[in-house]
């Protein structure tokens, strides 16, 4: 009978320190996916310096709201706003929200733009469904990719439209690829020229974008007041351009395998010097720098960063997020 007690008393202990030991397992891999500290009902602005901003997707009541933490303390607990978007961006006190209407047929996005206190300024109905956003760095543009069905040059069933809203103007670009498109200088046509990821230069005048045609992808550089855009680079796809200007940020074809075909690159404009970086999974987001040395970006249902100059490693930010946004 001592001997029976002794052993279950053994085989307690055995499961104590087992459940002690995943716990610390547990900890230092981090909590588990979705299981993270959220305080709702939170008056979020925008022009806060020192945030990052994101898309929740952590199960719950929240999920899809935009949520923020603080930049140096990212494993705070997450303040999530009312706000759902599939799609989020932001700068200089200006935010974009992309929200696909549910249960429609065609799939149609409402293109929001907010203040810094995420109050509507303007709504625009498209048709598509998110797939990238960007605010300019001075907050008075905002641009946008949607993924359209139908088109009839699309071999894969869908295509991109990528469009412009000038805040300053008020005017709407719902597409941009009636613009003028260089090739070694000459006019080039195409009826499945595609365009998608915009990011515009601190002036407000020159933008970088994708064009995809005839199975190649190209990095463009475009002046927004002429409206030609020039291709520079092969093998560029959803451009984000530094905070100071000179570098661009993209993911790179690097093989032919369907489940791992990119690498996040960084390519100076000056030189043309092109930096891999640490980060060796496929990314298939246009990353979002959260300053001039660093790289933020969404895989494995979390926000990852990375430095821009190919050193380092990746660094897990934001558990259950996506769509990252510094400020």
């Amino acid at each position: 009978m001592t001997a029976r007690i002794v052993g279950v008393a053994g085989a307690v202990v055995l499961l104590i320190a087992a459940a002690v030991g995943y716990g610390l397992y547990s900890r230092d891999r981090g909590p588990a996916v979705n299981s993270v500290a959220v305080v709702t009902g939170q008056p979020v602005s925008v022009q806060a310096k020192g945030q990052l901003l994101f898309r929740n997707t952590a199960e719950g009541p929240d999920f899809g709201h935009l949520a923020t933490v603080p930049a140096d303390r990212p494993g705070e607990p997450r303040k999530v706003a009312g706000l759902s978007c599939d799609r989020f961006a932001a700068s200089a006190g200006t935010a974009l929200c992309l929200a696909a209407q549910p249960g429609v047929l065609p799939p149609m996005t409402d293109v929001i733009v907010l203040d810094k206190d995420l109050a509507e300024l303007r709504r625009v109905e498209l048709p598509g469904t998110p797939s990238r956003g960007r605010v300019s760095p001075d907050g008075k543009l905002v641009y946008w990719t949607l993924f359209v069905n139908g088109d009839s040059y699309a071999e894969t069933g869908f295509s991109t439209r990528a469009g412009i809203l000038d805040l300053r103007t008020g005017n709407l670009m719902k597409s941009i690829e009636e613009m003028g498109l260089l090739l070694d200088g000459k006019p080039y046509y195409s009826s499945d020229v595609n365009y998608w990821g915009i990011t515009f230069a601190p002036d407000g005048k020159r933008f970088y974008a994708t064009v995809g045609t005839k199975g190649k992808t190209y990095l463009v550089e475009a002046d927004y007041e002429k409206l030609v855009a020039r291709m520079i680079r092969e093998n560029v796809e959803c451009p984000a351009l530094s905070p100071d200007g000179k570098r661009i940020a993209f993911k790179k074809r690097v093989s032919a395998d369907p489940a791992a075909p990119w690498r996040l690159a960084v390519l100076d404009l000056a030189s043309g010097q092109e930096t891999l970086l640490a980060e060796t999974r496929s990314i298939d987001d246009q990353a979002a720098w959260l300053d001039d040395r660093t790289v933020a970006y969404g895989v494995d249902s979390g926000i990852w960063a990375v430095p821009a100059d190919g050193s380092g490693s990746a660094k897990l930010l934001v558990q259950s997020a996506s769509s990252p946004a510094g400020v």
